[in-house]
């Protein structure tokens, strides 16, 4: 299986690039590597631990020191790196590159792309969208719904009620995001963020009245384009057997695409209101972010109870500690 890129006629599309080898197809050049490369380095002549699977970004810094180079030398500079083989350059703030710089990557089939934006900017815009773009994915069968800034999960077996939860959540305010399948992308090390499908977005199916448009219905502010996973609230059926969480001092967690999610497991009688246990568990989850865990702070409460009962029971007497 081929390894996730991006073409490079999307990124020139995207940040409005302009191509200054026509005669390379943007269309055919792929780009693999999140990451870029500012080449100067290599322009001194230094290769160790260069990678050339990156594209290589020249701004003014680069410039300038080319500047104090023989032509001659400055020639075989450029010569020596695009022999290199690398997938594309990007040259900054307007920078007008040598003839031959043109001459050579052509040859070398490598094509230049140039902008007038400033390299930081050109860096800092790159590196996110790649991020975003190559990052590690994974499909989940389930709803996503943001409540009240949380990026809620919902899971569960099919039939048990995820989409219903959902258009009960979408009536009392909030945003869905995906019905069915969830698209997960793993953004950075510790973020993990969910979209819908093209096929599915904004279509939620309800079993027994089909398939319904929630936009056409409840306007574009009940939707949200993507989310981050910020909870899992796993549905199951009610088991008397069974004995739930009652207090809420240890999480349990489910880990997806290696970062671990808070995970609630919830079940699901006749008589609960699913919309109002999730936004609870929304507003819950916000609160121990901030570092206030209701349930640690009511055991104790208790412990101070049982402590300050022991120490009024008669006939106990009072310990000097001098």
């Amino acid at each position: 299986m081929e390894a996730k890129y991006v073409r490079l006629d999307e990124i020139a599309k995207r940040f409005g690039y302009h191509n200054l080898t026509p005669e390379i197809d943007l269309h055919e050049v792929k780009i693999y590597h999140r990451n870029i490369n500012r080449p100067a380095f290599q322009l001194t002549g230094y290769y160790d631990y260069f990678d050339n699977l990156r594209v290589q970004v020249v701004g003014q810094a680069e410039h300038e020191y080319i500047k104090t180079l023989e032509p001659e030398v400055a020639r075989e500079r450029f010569e020596k790196l695009f022999s290199c083989g690398f997938p594309a350059a990007l040259i900054c703030r307007g920078i007008k590159p040598q003839p031959y710089v043109i001459e050579m990557a052509v040859k070398n089939g490598i094509p230049i792309l140039a902008t007038e934006k400033t390299t930081a900017l050109v860096i800092t815009e790159f590196l996110r969208w790649m991020n975003e773009q190559l990052a590690e994915t994974a499909t989940f069968h389930g709803v996503l719904a943001n409540v009240y800034g949380e990026g809620i999960l919902i899971t569960g077996p099919s039939g048990i009620g995820k989409s219903e939860a959902a258009i009960e959540l979408i009536k009392r305010g909030h945003r869905l995001v995906a019905d069915d399948l969830v698209e997960i992308s793993k953004v950075s090390e510790d973020l993990l963020r969910g979209k819908s499908p093209v096929l599915t977005k904004n279509f939620v199916e309800l079993r027994g009245l089909g398939v319904v448009d929630v936009m056409s219905l409840f306007g574009v502010e009940s939707i949200m384009e993507y989310s981050p996973i910020d909870m899992i609230i796993s549905l199951e059926e009610w088991d008397g057997t069974t004995s739930y969480d009652r207090l809420g001092l240890q999480d349990e967690y489910e880990e997806i695409l290696g970062l671990k999610i808070v995970k609630h497991t919830i079940p699901i009688r006749p008589g609960r209101n699913l919309a109002i246990i999730i936004e609870t568990a929304a507003v819950n989850n916000r609160q121990k972010k901030m570092g206030y865990n209701a349930a640690q702070e009511l055991c104790d409460r208790v412990t101070r109870e049982i402590h300050k009962h022991k120490s009024e029971e008669p006939g106990l007497e009072k310990t000097d500690n001098k």
